[in-house]
């Protein structure tokens, strides 16, 4: 019988703070009375971080390890853990102690309520300045190309619909979005949880990954950059042409007797809006084919260090790290 919740954990630099996680988390776990599994991934971590999950793994078999070649970004590591878990649902959850475990089940709560997906929203974040103000941004944006009235997607403590995260078919070559699942769903709702400040070592978003992910939302569920483009080149060709039409029944602006500099100066901005809407229409399928094409996987694992064949069940105590 497979797991009720399918628990992934990514970890960059965790060695400090891995062990006494994944003590509450299973303590949480386990009190809830689910069957669940844990998989958690090493997002090519070069610290001790793979050497505390092997001795986890040794401690408590039941639970898989996934290590990555490298460091490949928090999407990659969780997509990861996508393509083993066997369980009908998704709890997704970083392991830097920022949020707490223990909230697991305020979010399961409104999960059994009927909700599609439950994320967390963090009270009082304890973030620099900086990184708080561009969340404002991205989630602005993110609200409108998700269609959803979330107003923090960038926590990573969320529960998900099974059948949402797999029609998606997430993998190397097109690594987990929340944004696309988010859209997807019918149902969504949002639960305070407690952020605290970093204790160890250094948040793995930088300023440059946060920008590309919300580059990526507004190319893939917006409409393309290329497109916005081009569907401006083509209005302003069209109002281009329509004034020289004017001018031309209305004698006695710019096309009055010979040819003047303001004809010459608006036959120059038509066909170059012309030549950009075109050009764009090419780019978009260019990127596209690349994309679908000769893009090369997101992200390779390295080792798996698989769990018991049977999900662990909550009623058969066990002991491991943190009891």
């Amino acid at each position: 019988m497979p797991p009720e919740l399918s628990v992934i954990i990514s970890c960059f630099y965790e060695e400090q703070s891995i062990d006494e996680f994944y003590g509450r988390l299973r303590a949480t776990l386990e009190a809830t009375g689910r069957r669940f599994e844990v998989i958690i991934v090493n997002d090519g971590s070069t610290d001790g971080t793979l050497e505390r999950l092997r001795a986890i793994h040794a401690r408590d078999p039941d639970v898989t390890v996934v290590d990555l070649f490298r460091n490949s970004g928090q999407a990659c590591a969780i997509t990861a853990g996508i393509e083993r878990a066997t369980g009908a649902n998704f709890v997704f959850m970083d392991s830097d102690l920022q949020l707490e475990p223990e909230e697991l089940p305020s979010l399961l709560a409104a999960f059994d309520r009927g909700a599609d997906v439950v994320s967390g929203v963090r009270r009082l974040r304890k973030d620099p300045l900086r990184r708080r103000l561009y969340s404002v941004l991205a989630n602005w944006v993110m609200r409108r190309v998700a269609r959803a009235d979330l107003t923090d997607f960038g926590c990573t403590f969320k529960v998900f619909r099974g059948a949402l995260i797999r029609a998606h078919e997430f993998g190397p070559r097109r690594p987990f979005n929340p944004v696309y699942v988010i859209r997807s769903a019918g149902r969504c709702c949002e639960v305070p949880v407690t952020h605290h400040p970093r204790r160890y070592g250094a948040s793995g978003w930088t300023l440059s990954k946060l920008l590309r992910f919300n580059l990526e939302n507004m190319l893939g569920l917006a409409v393309g950059a290329f497109q916005v483009v081009s569907g401006a080149a083509f209005v302003v060709a069209c109002l281009t042409f329509a004034r020289i039409a004017l001018a031309w029944t209305f004698p006695g602006s710019i096309l009055a007797g010979q040819p003047t500099t303001g004809l010459l100066l608006n036959a120059m901005l038509l066909a170059t809006a012309l030549l950009v809407a075109l050009v764009a229409l090419v780019g978009e399928y260019v990127v596209r084919l690349h994309g679908h094409q000769y893009a090369g996987p997101s992200y390779v694992v390295r080792e798996v260090l698989a769990g018991w064949a049977g999900p662990r069940d909550p009623t058969a105590a066990a002991e491991g790290p943190g009891t």
